[in-house]
């Protein structure tokens, strides 16, 4: 799906944009205006990167911990250095795999979760921030002939910003 974003200074330049499209034949099903007192953007659906970060760390940890784990064993295996010899031959395996699962957690929690904070919030951190000041969105969805109409009939009303996305 593809989306037109009109970001406005206040409330009622969202309203005139919103009524103006409305009555030059934009469907409502495919306008809607997020700010205060309309939607939020979760209900929307503008992903949270935080909340992606979260995901994705978690679903990394699944395989990196215990990868790590057999990594850490196998190296002690491997090499036969004994560093642990006070805790005795299974001992140090047992604390060379926790340190290898250690390694995956952290890698996981570093690379999962920065990653997904860094570059998953694509478009949506902005939109976000803009919400945030306390401007409004005015956000049209739809094929980019619906979308090219509604450009043509908000510019005349002067938003602050426009831009288009396209979603996955």
């Amino acid at each position: 799906m593809n989306y037109l974003i009109a970001t406005c200074t206040d409330r009622i330049q969202a309203e005139t944009i919103y009524s103006h499209l409305e009555s030059q034949g934009i469907p409502q099903a495919q306008l809607a205006i997020l700010g205060r007192g309309y939607k939020t953007a979760d209900e929307f659906g503008l992903i949270d990167p935080i909340e992606k970060g979260r995901k994705q760390a978690i679903l990394m940890a699944t395989w990196l911990i215990p990868f790590g784990f057999l990594a850490g064993l196998g190296f002690n295996l491997t090499t036969q250095l004994h560093t642990f010899a006070w805790a005795g031959e299974i001992g140090d395996m047992l604390i060379s795999g926790a340190l290898g699962a250690i390694g995956g957690a952290m890698g996981s929690l570093f690379v999962g979760g920065g990653a997904g904070v860094a570059f998953g919030s694509g478009e949506s951190l902005p939109l976000r921030n803009r919400l945030e000041e306390g401007k409004y969105l005015v956000v049209v969805k739809g094929q980019d002939e619906l979308l090219r109409r509604s450009r043509r009939i908000m510019e005349p009303l002067n938003p602050e910003k426009m831009q288009s996305i396209q979603a996955e």
